[in-house]
């Protein structure tokens, strides 16, 4: 069974636009891209165009390649500053030059919508709701409030540990009662963990990793994975022998990426309502 993101994400929508459709202003979100890569790009119109769609204000900052951390530094304590701007990303990756973690420290946690912020990590990790949840690690827990699963005592794998997926995902489920295993490339045989998982939740980057042998039928299979190959992507999972068997399974595309943008756009909500009230 395909899990349709989309399908997810425009519920989610719809409960959006008819929120800000009764806000004047209307919410604010900006976004600083550095340099002129084509896959950022790509996103930072994927975000304006829903952005635009619901009635919220887009600002880009697009920055020269060699502007420096100093200067990055600067616009982001400007637009910690500006009032009119209630949240902002800031387009991953940077430049080499730059300490990405650097940057990501100094925007204001009441203004870091990706949910990267330490501040926003803790208080994501004890449960406090006031914070940002990472938007791919939301969009997942909102693909199993869709599908009515209670996590409670479920045996689940998370394969891969970033600090934009894995490790934040692995802290939501924990605080929902689930049992959570965390492999990555060091673990030998993950066969042997995911074997029997009851969900297992793919986001090593890794096109064919996960395979029909190495799950159980009746599982649920969340692939975080985005790889492109010869202009075609790919995520972790082999989807269509997968597919076929009859596990519940999100593709890519059309999976769990839906769902990033939409809880970006909520998180967006949510920080107008707190820098606003």
């Amino acid at each position: 069974m395909i899990i349709n993101g989309k399908q997810i994400a425009e519920k989610v929508y719809v409960q959006l636009r008819n929120q800000i459709s009764k806000l004047s202003p209307k919410p604010c979100l900006g976004a600083i891209l550095v340099g002129y890569d084509q896959s950022s790009m790509r996103y930072i119109r994927q975000k304006q165009k829903w952005a635009e769609d619901l009635g919220i204000t887009f600002e880009l900052k697009q920055l020269p390649e060699n502007i420096g951390e100093t200067k990055l530094l600067e616009l982001i304590q400007a637009w910690n500053s500006e009032s009119h701007i209630d949240g902002y990303i800031i387009q991953l990756p940077l430049p080499k030059d730059i300490d990405a973690q650097n940057i990501i420290n100094a925007i204001s946690p009441e203004k870091d919508v990706d949910g990267f912020h330490p501040e926003n990590q803790g208080k994501m990790l004890i449960g406090d709701p006031s914070g940002f949840v990472p938007c791919t690690p939301a969009g997942i827990m909102k693909i199993f409030e869709s599908l009515e699963v209670n996590l409670e005592g479920k045996n689940i794998v998370i394969i891969g540990k970033s600090n934009i997926v894995g490790k934040p995902i692995m802290g939501l489920l924990v605080n929902a009662g689930a049992t959570v295993t965390s492999c990555n490339s060091k673990t030998p045989s993950i066969r042997a963990y995911t074997s029997n998982a009851d969900i297992i939740i793919s986001a090593a980057g890794k096109p064919g990793l996960l395979k029909l042998d190495m799950i159980k039928i009746d599982s649920i299979i969340i692939d975080v994975g985005f790889t492109v190959v010869d202009d075609r992507i790919y995520g972790d999972a082999d989807f269509d022998n997968i597919n076929i068997a009859g596990p519940k399974i999100t593709p890519v595309p059309g999976g769990v990426g839906a769902l990033t943008v939409a809880m970006l756009m909520e998180n967006t909500l949510k920080a107008y309502k707190k820098n606003r009230k």
